[in-house]
């Protein structure tokens, strides 16, 4: 099992995927492996088909998608064709994206007293980034004269600009200046760059409830949105690939929906 696998990580590898797709695929493929293994199986339809119905029974339609996609590279790998595309792909499941209030962000900002984590928490929603783009960010990715920050290398291997909030350079300047650093990433952790982990604990402790980083993400567009940016930037700024990825958040915008007038009234 361990040759197969140290197969598939070269793979991988070499294909540029990112390192929570190879843990995800790995994990995943790893655990067929030890299904069949257990079970005495061939790679077949049958058991193919047999495992992926416990995994309907046990997860979530986004998990089986994951784990379908997973087996799917696998068997690319080893040249095995046929089985995964005859088993239907789970329709994902179209939740809308959650947004934070612009008042309550201005609260859990104005909580944070340390420097580095308000700025984090800033950039956050302010220029939309994802929570990894925050912590890779480096000190050369900022343009204070053009109000720009460049995302380099971002999701899908794709460089993007997108706004840097005059509010946001005026926290970033006092940052700079007050502190010493020791790599080119803006913010630094133990072992380089921050983790990720850090920054869900940030936002935490200065959260009343349960929030995530993309959330504020999320947030980014949907007041764009609300304030009357074109869609086509707001997709742009995001760095979607397609805009039907960014129309999700025409059905949380309140700016045109609130304007609507019941016929009962």
């Amino acid at each position: 099992m361990s040759a197969v696998l140290e197969k598939m990580k070269e793979k991988m590898n070499l294909q540029g995927l990112s390192p929570k797709t190879r843990k995800n695929y790995l994990y995943h493929v790893k655990r067929f492996l030890q299904y069949l293994e257990k079970n005495s199986f061939k790679i077949s339809s049958t058991p193919v088909k047999r495992y992926f119905l416990g995994l309907v029974e046990v997860y979530d339609v986004n998990t089986v998608r994951q784990i379908r996609a997973a087996l799917s590279y696998f068997f690319k790998v080893e040249g095995i064709s046929l089985f995964i595309e005859d088993i239907p792909s789970p329709k994902r499941k179209k939740l809308l994206p959650k947004v934070v209030a612009r008042e309550e962000l201005q609260e859990i900002i104005k909580r944070i007293k340390n420097l580095k984590h308000k700025l984090i928490i800033v950039l956050l929603y302010s220029s939309g980034l994802r929570v990894s783009e925050v912590v890779s960010l480096r000190r050369t990715d900022i343009n204070v004269q053009n109000n720009s920050i460049l995302i380099s290398q971002g999701k899908g291997k794709k460089d993007r600009y997108t706004l840097l909030s005059k509010k946001a350079k005026v926290l970033l300047t006092q940052y700079l200046c007050e502190t010493t650093f020791s790599s080119p990433y803006l913010f630094e952790g133990r072992k380089g760059k921050y983790a990720v982990k850090s920054v869900q604990e940030i936002l935490k402790k200065a959260s009343t409830r349960h929030l995530t980083p993309h959330m504020l993400r999320h947030s980014f567009a949907t007041h764009l949105l609300e304030d009357g940016v074109d869609i086509r930037f707001i997709q742009k700024l995001l760095g979607h690939s397609k805009l039907e990825t960014t129309s999700i958040y025409t059905h949380v915008a309140s700016r045109d929906f609130l304007k609507i007038k019941s016929p009962f009234d």
